[in-house]
């Protein structure tokens, strides 16, 4: 993926280190809303798990959706109770804003969720989880409809689901098959990245998530789970399902037009097999020759369709300049997000007027075609015109990839790093990740392995906020005070 503005990088996935057992790996966030009966017995149930099976430090933290009841008591109760539980109190409602503001802040490098009513068998956290700390995958899911999956709810709550997904699948060409199972993991490394794109604080915050990782090419890891419905759940279904289309409408429309800013996600990983380098065969020639090919065909489908509608009143030439500046258009736009890979608006009208100066190469071939079939005979039938003109146009569209890789679209990765002159927001000089960057840095290929910071001072509940900004989700994608890179959120 490529984008005409300098791109962040994530750091490698990395293993973390075994002997990390005394500091938290992993922080289990609960979000709550007046559950002051559930939430005792789901802390003990899930502490008492983690005791038992889980090999690294943890944390619990129940993060307080603003209860009106004696909710905040019990959690309190709790935390005082058992070290490796903390709270964390919010004055404002919603799921997403919950563990938007819980994961910003804490300070364990695999970050999960899961829901009070502990519907999933908790027997499934290990496996969801172990992908995240081997730097296998970025995030991890529980999914209830994969086949492997046991599944028991009532007819009505099955069809919203599937329906629901199968609306991802169809609008936003989703690949991961359940977006509201309330069991998910992620690195943090990866959150700080990710969450200040996401906009909803609601339940359509898991959805945005999972769409921006996946359409950004972060690794999705699937789990397969045993879950039972809760039929006391408090979830109001219709508002629920009204508010995640509207979000669907809003990212699929925010995807149509590119105003994601998916490149602060951009990789390149240090162990990504796709960075490696394959001696006499350009990175990304095969799948942009492929992308270039089905995007060639269609363009000369358009182009000839509107050759034929402009020369019902045009004479050859015009017809030919006009349909190939139309169909040139549409060619350059195809190929800079399809092709190329190239996201948002800038550099699009550059790379247009780069498109028009191949479109008047283009241009002399085909028209210098005509001109000599002219030459040869007085009265060209059409369907020869059209056969000169398919012929000139291989031609020209040989010379138009050539020169569409090499000069409009250049990929920038092959480029050797250069500092930039002018400093990022931290007053440091953002340079790009490559390969050759890191062992120039390190002397290694790989960075070491990830470490966790371990706390200097003994671990209180509340004290591992209290120095964080609260989390704030964007007003819109464009919106510059989330403008982010790895380095800025560490």
């Amino acid at each position: 993926m490529r984008s005409d503005s300098s791109p962040g990088t994530l750091p490698a996935r990395e293993h973390l280190p075994a002997d990390a057992a005394g500091t938290p790996v992993l922080d289990v966030v609960i979000p709550v809303y007046n559950e002051e009966k559930d939430l005792e017995p789901c802390v003990l149930r899930l502490h008492e798990h983690l005791t038992r099976t889980f090999p690294y430090g943890f944390r619990i933290t129940v993060a307080d959706n603003a209860s009106t009841d004696t909710t905040p008591l019990v959690a309190a109760g709790l935390a005082a109770a058992l070290p490796e539980v903390s709270v964390h109190r919010l004055e404002q409602k919603g799921r997403g804003r919950a563990l938007g503001t819980v994961w910003s802040a804490s300070d364990a490098p695999v970050l999960a969720y899961m829901d009070v009513d502990l519907s999933t068998d908790l027997n499934a956290l290990l496996p969801l989880v172990a992908p995240l700390i081997s730097g296998h995958s970025d995030l991890a899911i529980g999914s209830r409809l994969s086949r492997a999956s046991r599944v028991v709810r009532g007819p009505k709550r099955e069809f919203i689901s599937r329906g629901y997904n199968l609306i991802l699948r169809g609008s936003l060409q989703a690949r991961f098959s359940d977006a509201q199972c309330g069991f998910k993991a992620i690195r943090r490394d990866v959150a700080q990245v990710l969450l200040p794109l996401v906009r909803d604080t609601g339940w359509f915050f898991d959805t945005e998530m999972l769409v921006l990782a996946e359409r950004a090419g972060l690794r999705i890891h699937e789990v397969p789970v045993d879950w039972v419905d809760d039929p006391d759940s408090t979830v109001h279904i219709v508002r629920t399902a009204t508010d995640d289309l509207r979000g669907v409408w809003r990212v699929g429309r925010a995807l149509a037009t590119g105003s994601l800013p998916l490149d602060r996600l951009a990789r390149p990983f240090g162990d990504d097999p796709r960075d490696r380098e394959i001696s006499d065969v350009p990175r990304g020639l095969a799948r942009q020759l492929v992308g270039f090919c089905v995007v060639g065909g269609l363009s000369t489908l358009f182009y000839l369709l509107l050759y034929s509608v402009f020369r019902q009143f045009s004479g050859s030439q015009v017809a030919n300049a006009l349909a190939l500046l139309l169909s040139a258009l549409a060619n350059t736009a195809a190929n800079r997000r399809l092709t190329f890979g190239v996201r948002g608006r800038g550099g699009a009208v550059r790379h247009q007027a780069q498109g028009l100066v191949v479109f008047a190469i283009g241009l002399a071939l085909t028209s210098g075609s005509l001109a000599a079939l002219s030459a040869a005979t007085t009265h060209p039938a059409h369907s020869t015109e059209l056969a000169v003109l398919i012929a000139a146009n291989l031609a020209a569209t040989v010379l138009r990839f050539l020169l569409f890789r090499a000069w409009v679209f250049p990929d920038r990765a092959a480029e050797p790093v250069r500092q930039s002159a002018e400093p990022t927001e931290q007053g440091a000089p953002f340079v790009p990740f490559t390969p050759a960057a890191k062992h120039a840095r390190t002397g290694y290929d790989t960075e070491p392995p990830y470490a966790p910071q371990v706390p200097q001072t003994p671990y209180a509940p509340q004290a591992a906020y209290a120095s964080h900004t609260p989390y704030t989700p964007p007003t819109s994608y464009d919106d510059p005070t989330t403008t982010t890179r790895p380095g800025d959120a560490r």
